[in-house]
């Protein structure tokens, strides 16, 4: 079942500073706070069939969001692995695919950025910098977006 986002609202305050079009692509402020990045794991890890382990396309410290598939559509994993549809940094914020209708939208509402990877052919345009949750409102957003990812991924 698809995840409406449309109902989300608008994320509060200025877009936190990224390292924009840079990889590795970082966000360097408004970090979640270690209560609300658990909380985040721990929905994430919920999800029925994901199973988390340590980022193959990212730094170590990085959580990966997985999920075993054997036919992947090419918009919903990260390349070039073959089952990591996300990944939530130790600050809290996340590299994720999300649904191409949502692409506009997550970024209007300032939610996300793309991936600078994203400019490389062999990379899908569906990866997407979600700013790290800061409280337990941005949380629900950020619970939200995971989900839609991983339908995406289950699909």
């Amino acid at each position: 079942m698809a995840v409406d986002l449309s109902a989300l609202p608008p994320r509060k305050g200025t877009r936190p500073a990224t390292t924009g079009r840079e990889i590795p692509h970082d966000q360097l402020e408004d970090f979640s706070p270690p209560q609300i990045r658990e909380a985040l794991v721990a929905r994430a890890e919920a999800l029925p069939g994901v199973f988390t382990s340590m980022s193959l396309v990212s730094e170590p410290s990085s959580l990966a969001l997985r999920l075993r598939r054997s036919n992947r559509p090419f918009e919903a994993f990260l390349h070039p692995t073959v089952d990591e549809f996300g990944h939530i940094h130790r600050s809290g914020f996340l590299h994720l695919t999300v649904p191409t209708e949502t692409l506009d939208l997550l970024e209007e509402l300032g939610w996300t950025e793309p991936h600078p990877i994203v400019r490389r052919a062999e990379f899908p345009d569906t990866i997407v910098m979600l700013y790290a949750p800061r409280d337990e409102d941005e949380l629900e957003v950020a619970t939200q977006v995971v989900r839609a990812s991983y339908e995406q991924a289950r699909a």
